[in-house]
């Protein structure tokens, strides 16, 4: 997909089609902040393709790619920020978080619990 912010909203929608089809409608809301964060994080920082991919299996998993080396990290925003819990709000919501690299560039990934309901 391309490095335009005004793909996520469409992203979050597909999202939330994927989850209901699957009977996960209780991680809808949660899934669409989580993928909605991280794609917007690839285009910000890592420009285009972006891509997104779901994986149901005992987990459910969220992979966002893109062509940048650059590893994110994990920070505590000051209460005056005006960015930088994205990925903080990321780590809370999932069960696992982490990035890999890959010959086109990363992909960070999250996991989450299909069992649990909040």
């Amino acid at each position: 997909m391309a490095a335009d912010p005004s793909v996520v909203a469409d992203v979050r929608r597909r999202v939330a089609d994927r989850l209901t089809s699957w009977g996960l409608e209780h991680l809808v809301f949660t899934t669409e902040l989580i993928v909605g964060e991280l794609v917007t994080n690839a285009i910000r920082y890592g420009g285009a393709p972006v891509g997104v991919r779901l994986i149901r299996d005992q987990r459910l998993i969220c992979e966002v790619s893109d062509p940048s080396q650059t590893q994110p990290h994990l920070r505590r925003a000051r209460p005056t920020d005006e960015g930088g819990r994205g990925l903080f709000l990321v780590a809370q919501l999932t069960h696992r978080w982490g990035s890999r690299y890959t010959v086109a560039g990363k992909t960070i990934w999250t996991e989450q619990l299909v069992d649990e309901v909040p």
